[in-house]
């Protein structure tokens, strides 16, 4: 089995990325729109926050799940900060929805946060 093409395309990625630096203020970008997303699924998908912790996390894996899925559907929000506000709040709501027909449709689930 020839991984000659895998192998480069690995090392390629690797170098892509080992040369990225994140400023500080792009980390609070970060951290911003993932509060911001995270509170805004929980008002619109469960009715309340989930907390300043628990509304980042959602944000956060919402803004994976927007960035991933809003592409494949051919769904382009746009650039800047609102745009990814909107495109994590649509991903967060997605993931609010998944963890509400899994768990039941209390504020939480059935066994608490999850």
């Amino acid at each position: 089995m020839n991984l000659d093409g895998v192998t480069n395309s690995l090392t390629f990625v690797y170098l892509e990325h080992a040369n990225m630096h994140m400023s500080g203020e792009s980390l609070l970008l970060i951290v911003v729109v993932g509060i911001i997303a995270g509170w805004l699924a929980g008002q619109i998908v469960q009715g309340t926050g989930f907390g300043l912790v628990g509304d980042f996390v959602i944000g956060v894996i919402g803004a994976f799940i927007g960035s991933w899925l809003l592409p494949q559907l051919n769904v382009h929000i746009g650039t800047g900060t609102v745009a990814a506000i909107a495109n994590a709040t649509i991903g967060a709501m997605i993931l609010l929805i998944i963890i509400r027909a899994v768990h039941g449709s209390g504020r939480f689930g059935r066994r608490g946060w999850w």
